[in-house]
C-alpha cells in the first residue's frame, strides 16, 4: 500500500509546475519573458487563451493571469515593439483554439 501512495504522491509533484499562471509587470527588468501581442494569427509563436480558473491553465497557451506577483509562475512584460519580444502571441477566442505555432520556442514557458 506504501508504494502506491508514494507513486501517487511523486506524480502528483511532477505535474504541479505545469500551469501557466501569468503577472503582467511594468518593466522589462521584473520580467522572466518579453512578449509582443501580434494583429494576426499567423503571425504568432502561441496563440492564448486566458482561462477562467488556475486549474486549467497550462503552458500550451492557456494562462491564467494572478493578481500578485508571487503567485505567478511568469512574468510577463508587453513590449510595444515586435522585434524586442522574446515571444509573439496572439489572443484568441476560445480555448480549444489555444497553442503553439512555433514549438521551438517551447522553451521559454517551461520552468
Amino acid at each position: 500500500m506504501k508504494p502506491i501512495f508514494f507513486l501517487i504522491l511523486a506524480f502528483s509533484f511532477t505535474f504541479a509546475g505545469y500551469g501557466q499562471t501569468v503577472y503582467k509587470v511594468d518593466y522589462s527588468s521584473q520580467a522572466d519573458i518579453e512578449v509582443y501581442i501580434v494583429d494576426y494569427e499567423s503571425q504568432c509563436d502561441l496563440k492564448v487563451y486566458f482561462v477562467d480558473y488556475e486549474s486549467q491553465a497550462n503552458s500550451d497557451g492557456l494562462w491564467y493571469s494572478v493578481k500578485y506577483q508571487s503567485q505567478a509562475d511568469l512574468k510577463v512584460y508587453f513590449v510595444d515593439y515586435e522585434s524586442q519580444a522574446d515571444l509573439k502571441i496572439y489572443i484568441v477566442d476560445y480555448s480549444s483554439q489555444a497553442g503553439w505555432r512555433n514549438s521551438q520556442k517551447k522553451h521559454l514557458l517551461k520552468f
